[in-house]
């Protein structure tokens, strides 16, 4: 009897053992949800995220920046003066001319870019040209809305 009396007693010692433990992890839990939810929040503001323009259009024949490029690569000046990563100016030019020739405008485009971009505090030790001309379109079709989207200078 005595046997089945400590068995008995191990299993009601058990017990209050796993009921301890229970509520003390139910009184910790409250008391980190309770800390938790009566700790004031703290708002952090956040700046929305700007999309800068990496590519810049021109007028047919054209390698003078507009007014609209100039404000875009403006703000490109500013994020670019906080890095030092080396960037690539891609000149294209549409279909129209001879191949010699749109090399060249694409040149003249990506180089007007870049010396916008060195005015702007931009070092030009940092900055490469490179012309693909009429290679490269973006838009395949002989429309002028396709000429419109191949005469570019892509920031890369």
């Amino acid at each position: 009897m005595a046997l089945l009396s400590a068995c008995a007693t191990t299993e009601q010692q058990d017990a209050s053992a796993a009921d301890n433990a229970a509520n003390a992890s139910s009184s910790t839990s409250t008391a980190v949800s309770s800390g938790v939810d009566s700790a004031s929040a703290v708002e952090i503001p956040v700046e929305p995220v700007v999309q800068l323009e990496n590519v810049f259009y021109f007028d047919y024949d054209q390698a003078s920046l507009g007014s609209d490029v100039r404000a875009s690569l403006d703000a490109q000046a500013a994020a670019l003066r906080n890095n030092s990563d080396v960037i690539v100016l891609e000149g294209h030019a549409d279909e129209r001319g001879s191949r010699e020739y749109n090399l060249a405008l694409g040149e003249r485009r990506a180089k007007a870019v870049a010396d916008y971009l060195a005015i702007q505090g931009i070092s030009r030790a940092r900055i490469e040209v490179v012309s693909f001309g009429e290679e490269r379109p973006v838009a395949l079709r002989s429309t002028s809305e396709d000429y419109a989207m191949n005469r570019r200078v892509e920031l890369k």
